[in-house]
């Protein structure tokens, strides 16, 4: 059996909590940062990418359960469908999360893979939250607790 540290690190599924790999392709720098660092803080692993060449290089090498991308990488948006097509093609069981800060029309949404769904920019991190736990399944694993108030 592998070491449980090796398929942590190329992103071996939790199944104790809903625990995602997510590869977040992004062209700006800043919205990946903050993705990342949000999905992280939620439990998840989280790999990331400026292009789609890095995108696909990422998928050679590590177990990915989201593909969350940019539809319009570089102000083009046939690159982040494309992307997702071709992810999809490699890797049947990848979910896609598409974001954009266009409007989507819905000659668009026919282009979407299967598995997938849209979280239209500006999101806000409960938005995100929300289309992982209900469109996916992906629950956060590291929810502060609340303490109980003793009655």
């Amino acid at each position: 059996m592998a070491d449980t540290s090796l398929r942590n690190a190329v992103g071996y599924r939790n199944n104790n909590g809903g625990m995602a790999t997510v590869l977040i392709v992004e062209d700006e720098e800043q919205v990946r940062v903050l993705a990342e660092s949000y999905l992280r803080e939620q439990g998840h692993v989280t790999r990331s990418a400026a292009t789609k060449e890095q995108a696909l290089a990422v998928l050679e090498v590590a177990k990915v359960d989201l593909l969350f991308v940019d539809v319009g990488l570089y102000d083009d948006r046939q690159v982040g469908l494309d992307l997702a097509k071709e992810a999809v093609e490699r890797l049947p069981e990848l979910k896609v999360l598409y974001t954009t800060g266009q409007p989507v029309t819905d000659g668009m949404k026919a282009l979407f893979v299967g598995k997938s769904a849209l979280l239209p920019k500006p999101y806000t991190v409960e938005q995100l939250q929300a289309v992982l736990a209900i469109r996916f399944g992906f629950k956060p694993v590291n929810v502060p607790t609340t303490p109980s108030v003793p009655t």
